[in-house]
């Protein structure tokens, strides 16, 4: 098992002001604790507070305020493979009309753990997590297919993961 910390990526100097689009601003400090906890999600307050030069208390501070802000997740990241679940697939999806419910109805449901919008050959990109062949078909046929403005689908089922990381730091 893995501990991950997936964070936004804005950045200026100061603890966390909005910035013009409305998502806060992050000083050099609070990028530097997000890094640590990409790291290590479970390192102690205490030892990040010393590789950033704060206190325990005000990292600790910190890190519930970039919490509270959704700014960062602190999540144990799992090998599906492990915890049962057999079948991955990427799905795009093309759709008709407005993307925004379509996307919302796909991120509704708990197999899907990975939505995006996109740009190219498909409007939404949705990662799928399953039991088996079986329990895929179903989440792709009767759920991801039966909801309205889903044009098409294309599945791209893994057969091994090779990498799975979310260490890309911060900017």
């Amino acid at each position: 098992m893995q501990s991950g910390v997936v964070a936004s990526r804005s950045a200026e100097p100061r603890d966390s002001r909005e910035s013009r689009n409305g998502s806060p601003q992050l000083d050099t400090v609070s990028l530097a604790i997000i890094e640590q906890l990409q790291q290590d999600g479970r390192r102690p307050y205490a030892a990040i507070g010393k590789a950033v030069g704060l206190s325990e208390a005000a990292v600790r501070q910190r890190v519930q305020k970039l919490l509270d802000q959704g700014v960062m997740q602190i999540v144990a990241v799992t090998d599906p493979l492990t915890v049962g679940f057999r079948r991955q697939a990427m799905v795009g999806v093309t759709v008709e009309g407005d993307l925004d419910p379509v996307a919302e109805a796909l991120a509704a449901m708990s197999e899907v753990e990975y939505v995006v919008m996109t740009a190219g050959s498909f409007d939404i990109l949705a990662e799928i997590v399953c039991e088996d062949d079986d329990h895929l078909l179903d989440v792709i046929n009767k759920r991801i297919r039966a909801l309205p403005g889903v044009r098409s689908t294309e599945s791209f089922v893994y057969l091994k993961l090779k990498k799975q990381t979310y260490m890309w730091g911060t900017r």
